[in-house]
């Protein structure tokens, strides 16, 4: 019997459920937007606005989903999040990391975050702590637009040009943290070419004020990136000696390390 191949790589069920199915193609589509309206559903769906007007609702009923108040647009809720979490903290990456992650820590006496890219956003996965009174503090669990971090802007140099503007399609993709953030893609995909061209990413006060970072991607056996590394310095220390340091042992432990 002929089976058929759905988006998420598995055969197409006999006997499918079509609400279930929509609720999984829009939990999908969060992967590529950062917030959802319910013309949205409707359209990349199919269906009846009540139609997915109760399958946000569900969602949002179990917490994977969230609803803004004052724009009624949809974005992703905390169950996501902690599943997401609950699969990695399963998974090798955050095993096969974390000694890389101590070792910065320990030559750069700084704080060492691990991140995986989510759509136009960055998930911090795991964090070592430098011994340091002044230091950055650990983000794990936080998920951040990836514009404005280096760990995600050494992710997203991954990507082609047209993967690229397909995820930031919507011009609301782009979000601005502070006002040193990468504000358009023209911005984003200037700053990803010289990434490309250097190796490594850097960020000074895009995320947050007062925090600079290094980071670089970390690559499977077979060469895809599936997270990113980044060193988080106070913007005090941040020299540019130090992030020539901080970027230089980057590219030296992420050729050693393969996830």
């Amino acid at each position: 019997m002929q089976t058929h191949l759905g988006s998420g790589g598995g055969a197409e069920p006999a006997y499918p459920i079509s609400s279930v199915d929509n609720a999984l193609r829009l939990l999908r589509l969060f992967n590529e937007r950062d917030t959802l309206r319910l013309t949205d559903a409707c359209s990349y769906l199919g269906v009846a606005h009540s139609t997915a007007h109760r399958l946000l609702a569900m969602l949002v009923h179990h917490g994977f989903v969230q609803q803004d108040p004052q724009s009624r647009t949809y974005r992703p809720g905390p169950t996501l999040l902690e599943i997401g979490l609950a699969v990695v903290e399963k998974s090798d990456v955050r095993t096969k990391a974390r000694p890389l992650l101590a070792a910065l820590a320990e030559q750069f006496n700084e704080t060492v975050h691990l991140m995986a890219l989510d759509g136009t956003r960055v998930v911090y996965l795991d964090c070592v702590e430098g011994r340091r009174a002044v230091r950055v503090a650990p983000r794990t669990g936080s998920v951040l637009p990836a514009n404005c971090t280096s760990g995600g802007k050494a992710l997203l140099a991954e990507l082609s040009d047209d993967r690229l503007r397909a995820l930031y399609a919507d011009s609301a993709a782009i979000v601005v943290q502070t006002d040193r953030s990468l504000s358009s893609l023209l911005l984003l995909m200037a700053a990803l070419q010289e990434v490309r061209t250097s190796g490594y990413a850097t960020n000074y006060e895009e995320s947050e004020e007062s925090v600079g970072s290094v980071a670089v991607a970390l690559h499977d056996a077979g060469g895809t990136a599936v997270a990113a590394v980044a060193v988080a310095v106070p913007t005090t220390r941040f020299s540019q000696a130090i992030r020539k340091e901080i970027a230089s042992a980057l590219l030296q432990r992420a050729k050693e390390l393969k996830l």
